[in-house]
């Protein structure tokens, strides 16, 4: 599980101004707001903007353009599992389906409890065990229904 700070302005403002810094900064800027919140707010693309002389629809379309950046807070518990060809090839089509059933939730969604959040993913690098996923940034292959079920009633009752 990882925490995540409570969206503030003063915060968002000092985690901007610090990543400001690099070339090429909207992107290392929208993860690090992402870190610190688990989510890239709203209310910071025009913050972002404004720092770096960009609009807030450029701004607005890197957020949206990637779809590894989250514009809601996730869940105390992040799934990721992959999607990718070779985990498709070893049963990941119908683990997906399981996960999406056992937590009643779709793709990007939190369950009702906000415990768990379901995201795809497009590779994890770890083809050769596949299906796989990441749980709060850990890796997990050679995943089966019945071991992902049991990390999703882990994350449940923690």
């Amino acid at each position: 599980m990882t925490e995540f700070e409570e969206w503030s302005v003063a915060r968002g403002a000092a985690i901007i101004a610090d990543a400001a810094k690099q070339d090429g900064a909207c992107i290392p800027i929208l993860h690090a707001l992402q870190r610190g919140f688990g989510y890239v707010p709203q209310e910071a693309v025009p913050m972002v903007a404004e720092a770096l002389n960009l609009t807030r629809a450029e701004v607005h379309g890197v957020v949206t353009f990637y779809h590894d950046f989250r514009r809601e807070p996730p869940g105390r518990h992040v799934v990721k599992l992959c999607r990718a060809e070779a985990c498709q090839s070893m049963g990941g089509v119908a683990l997906h389906k399981h996960a999406q059933e056992k937590l009643r939730v779709g793709w990007g969604e939190t369950t009702t409890d906000g415990r768990v959040t379901l995201e795809p993913v497009y590779c994890l690098g770890l083809c050769a065990c596949a299906p796989s996923a990441m749980v709060d940034g850990k890796v997990y292959g050679g995943l089966d229904e019945a071991k992902l079920g049991k990390l999703i009633d882990q994350m449940r009752a923690a």
